[in-house]
């Protein structure tokens, strides 16, 4: 397993567990939020690693998204996203009386994390190619 795809499984993993800890459980939200930033944040490592580009010890995707675009343009349209996750990463982890997360918006975020994903997947997925050299999808 390369680099890149062993943060996009851990990436994936976050995403799995937001969508679980919504199930009937109104008491672990902000847990279920913050697995959302997670799983944004190593998606966009998981970009990083791929493209041969240094880690930074962070958990601000506003940073690591602005090194994503260094690489590729096309990540600025996850801006938005990006920003709305971030917050997570921190508010949902402490005690805060400023922070409470409702099932509405933890089914937004874990749409957010799921957009950002999908998307360095496909920057990440290369066609194989035969002897012919005409490039073949992966199926």
């Amino acid at each position: 397993m390369t680099g890149h795809d062993a943060w996009l499984i851990k990436a994936l993993s976050d995403l799995k567990s937001a969508k679980k800890l919504t199930q009937n459980d109104n008491e672990t939200l902000d847990t279920a939020s913050y697995h959302t930033q997670q799983c944004a944040e190593k998606a966009l490592k998981a970009f990083l690693v791929f493209k041969n580009q240094h880690i930074p010890y962070t958990h601000d995707l506003q940073r690591l998204l602005e090194l994503c675009t260094k690489q590729d343009k096309t990540f600025e349209i996850l801006l938005s996203d990006a920003l709305d996750l971030l917050p997570y990463a921190t508010y949902s982890r402490y005690p805060d009386d400023r922070f409470f997360i409702d099932e509405e918006e933890v089914i937004e975020s874990i749409k957010k994390a799921t957009t950002i994903l999908n998307f360095v997947k496909k920057k990440i997925e290369t066609p194989t190619f035969e002897f012919t050299g005409e490039p073949q999808s992966k199926s």
